[in-house]
């Protein structure tokens, strides 16, 4: 170049600061971190209770009616082509259908937005929401998709506690607190993920009340929908829509277990209009419009995975859970570092806190996971991914053999590092 000078690229510039910010409050980011601590060449295999896929697990197959109805939309040969209205509208008509199973009310194929799995309807929600200035409560302990996607849409994070000592509940009185003028929304996770909580009926009633006495609506992350087996029964929040407008957030990622199929959806639980007369059901509706639909033979098979899957497959599955969960609970009860605050009664997940007063060369929960997929080949998530350090996550849908072997090993691991003084 004349001159010997450098060009100036006009996109060598800093990173767009919002999705660097988003970046780090990804559990891949850490999973990342823990992967490469592994020794692959190890004599052991690898037991991973760090992430809420369980579709490696046998026991975990998705329904036969399921994978029927893939197969049948495929060869059918009806849909190979783009989405378009003639093909989506069964399939939301379906979601419809499936979801005013549980509710007072009947809710309309206009209600339901079809989603790239759960991860994109969080996405199109919070686009819809952000804009600088406003604000939105989240939980802590939460997902952290759901942070981080308001974050790059330029909305504020404002954290309400989950508090162990009474079932993770939401921690009313900081919510009155928190809001003000600019807050949005607030959104609650039930089943819950990470904490394996089930919200009462009359707890979903006090967060509706609050909402409706601040004027703001609920998002209602509920993918983990009727996974549950303890004494509280699964209630969608969408029941409570007569007193405040609700969002729901859902896929039948979890429920089927086919996380990969990616088929997720937005349901306007709202019989007053309320999201309708104040556009934001115009909003979603145009948003949707810009993004990829899913897969047009998911979009086909859906109806029939919907009315035809067996009872028995759910029940099996929730029995499994149950199961896992009781393993998982009683196992960690023996480990002197570790305590649960709460037996899970839905979803995958237990949080466990960390006490590393009592480990000799552990300094946090990072180094804690760091140091256990290194010695043990087992992989738990770090409750910093969550926002909670000196806490753990850990995933018990997988095989009960396996998880049996993977807490033996996290026991093993916490008593070859117990420190000399306790």
């Amino acid at each position: 170049m004349a001159g010997g000078g450098t060009k100036a690229w006009r996109f060598a510039r800093p990173t767009n600061p919002a999705l660097a910010a988003a970046g780090e409050r990804s559990i891949q980011r850490y999973l990342l971190q823990l992967h490469a601590c592994l020794d692959e060449r190890g004599p052991r295999p690898v037991i991973p209770l760090s992430h809420g896929d369980p579709s490696s697990s046998p026991s975990f197959r998705t329904a036969p009616e399921a994978e029927e109805a893939v197969v049948a939309a495929v060869r059918s040969g009806e849909y190979n082509g783009y989405s378009s209205p003639a093909t989506a509208l069964p399939a939301r008509r379906a979601v419809s259908e499936y979801l005013s199973r549980d509710l007072p009310y009947k809710l309309s194929h206009d209600d339901i937005f079809l989603t790239c799995g759960g991860t994109q309807a969080i996405e199109t929600v919070m686009s819809v929401f952000g804009q600088p200035g406003v604000n939105i409560l989240l939980p802590k302990p939460g997902y952290p998709k759901h942070e981080a996607h308001a974050i790059f849409h330029r909305m504020e994070v404002r954290h309400y506690d989950l508090v162990p000592e009474r079932g993770w509940e939401v921690d009313l009185e900081a919510v009155e607190a928190l809001a003000d003028e600019n807050t949005v929304a607030i959104l609650i996770t039930n089943p819950n993920n990470p904490c394996g909580s089930v919200y009462t009926h009359e707890h979903l009633a006090k967060i509706a009340d609050i909402a409706s006495k601040l004027g703001i609506l609920v998002i209602a992350d509920e993918v983990y929908g009727h996974l549950v087996y303890g004494s509280t029964s699964f209630v969608p929040m969408g029941v409570f829509g007569e007193i405040v407008p609700v969002i729901t957030l859902g896929a039948i990622s979890k429920r089927w277990a086919v996380p990969g199929w990616r088929l997720g959806w937005i349901a306007t639980c709202d019989p007053k209009g309320v999201l309708r007369k104040t556009k934001v059901t115009d909003s979603l509706r145009s948003f949707v419009n810009l993004i990829s639909d899913p897969a047009t033979f998911l979009q086909g098979a859906i109806p029939h995975i919907m009315k035809n899957t067996n009872d028995e497959f759910f029940s099996n599955i929730v029995r499994l859970l149950k199961e896992t969960a009781d393993i998982c609970y009683g196992e960690i009860n023996e480990i002197k570092c570790i305590t649960c605050p709460y037996k899970p009664e839905g979803s995958f997940f237990m949080m466990v806190k960390l006490d590393v007063s009592q480990l000799s060369d552990i300094s946090d929960d990072v180094d804690f996971c760091s140091k256990l997929v290194k010695e043990e080949s087992v992989i738990l998530l770090p409750g910093k991914a969550l926002g909670m350090e000196h806490w753990l996550r850990i995933t018990f849908a997988t095989e009960p053999p396996t998880l049996k072997q993977g807490l033996e090993r996290l026991k093993s691991f916490c008593l070859r590092h117990q420190s000399q003084a306790n």
